[in-house]
């Protein structure tokens, strides 16, 4: 491949990078309410997660079908589930922003994750308000009767529980566990892509993986069997109600009309084109008219006169 090519590669690239930033840009300035709404709830969200730690009570672990039929993984080996779930979150990130870089596209970044966050917090809402309801002993290794993060010290000052001791506060927490956090996420992507995604083995694949994760968080012992089923039908039932609620995303490879506003003056001028054309059109009309009638009419009576000459001769 010779350096011309690649050079003239790269060029392009950045040209489509820098027009799509710039369309990307403007549709957020007018729409970044709802997305930093929904990035506001995200530190909510942790933070009450971070708050339901200090109620947990560690117990026995409760009987559980799921423990039953599933292999537990050990700690050595619970990282399989995290792996899993880091790829997933990657996977999707990388997918919503491929408009930048390749001509496929179908949807505008900024609309999606407007979207995404939608069905995030309204589901995050609802687990906020199981979870605080009643709190289950923990079935992780680290919330355990004998762990020492098992339960969280009353906090000493505001900070301590505002900065919810990112990240390992999020990775160690105890008590958030109706519903699973992990399969709000994952639930969200897949039913997202399976929307607005075109490739059809790549759909497969996904619920596929949604499945694997829902057997690996377990298998590891983060959540309780409880915890993944109630996430798979209310997710599904969140994103269905809130759904129909949000404008629909124009599809950009339809050639749909612009969801960027259009000024007053490119409206008065559209305006007053349209205006101009429908006054010519209407003049041309009119004068054209009236010459065909009168002629038509002459025609008529001529005809007329021949024909009433012929009766007589």
């Amino acid at each position: 491949m010779s350096p011309f090519y690649l050079a003239r590669s790269a060029s392009k690239l950045v040209r489509r990078i820098t027009s799509e930033v710039s369309v990307e840009l403007k549709i957020l300035s007018e729409k970044w309410r709802l997305l930093l709404a929904g990035l506001v709830f995200q530190y909510i969200h942790g933070l009450a997660a971070r708050g339901v730690h200090y109620l947990h009570q560690p117990g026995p672990t409760l009987q559980d079908l799921g423990f039953m039929i599933l292999p537990e993984l050990g700690k050595e080996r619970g990282y399989i589930s995290e792996t899993l779930f880091t790829f997933i979150f990657l996977s999707f990130v990388l997918w919503t922003f491929h408009p930048f870089m390749l001509h496929t596209k179908r949807f505008y970044t900024v609309l999606i994750w407007r979207r995404v966050l939608a069905f995030l917090c309204a589901s995050q809402f609802l687990r906020i308000i199981t979870f605080y309801s009643t709190q289950l002993p923990g079935p992780n290794y680290h919330c355990r009767e004998g762990s020492p993060l098992a339960r969280l010290p009353p906090p000493q000052n505001a900070a301590e529980v505002l900065l919810i001791n990112f990240p390992r506060g999020v990775i160690y927490g105890c008590g958030d566990l109706i519903f699973s956090s992990h399969m709000i996420f994952t639930l969200v992507f897949v039913i997202t892509y399976q929307k607005y995604g075109s490739i059809r083995f790549v759909k497969m694949i996904a619920w596929c993986i949604a499945i694997a994760q829902s057997l690996l968080i377990i298998s590891s012992r983060k959540h309780y069997s409880v915890d993944v089923v109630v996430a798979w039908y209310t997710v599904n039932l969140v994103v269905f109600f809130v759904d129909k609620k949000l404008t629909e995303l124009p599809d950009r490879s339809a050639g749909s009309a612009p969801i960027l506003p259009v000024s007053t003056k490119d409206k008065d001028t559209k305006l007053k084109e349209e205006n101009t054309r429908s006054l010519n059109s209407n003049s041309g009309d009119s004068a054209d008219r009236r010459p065909r009638t009168q002629m038509n009419a002459k025609h008529v009576e001529n005809e007329s006169h021949v024909d009433n000459e012929s009766v007589k001769t």
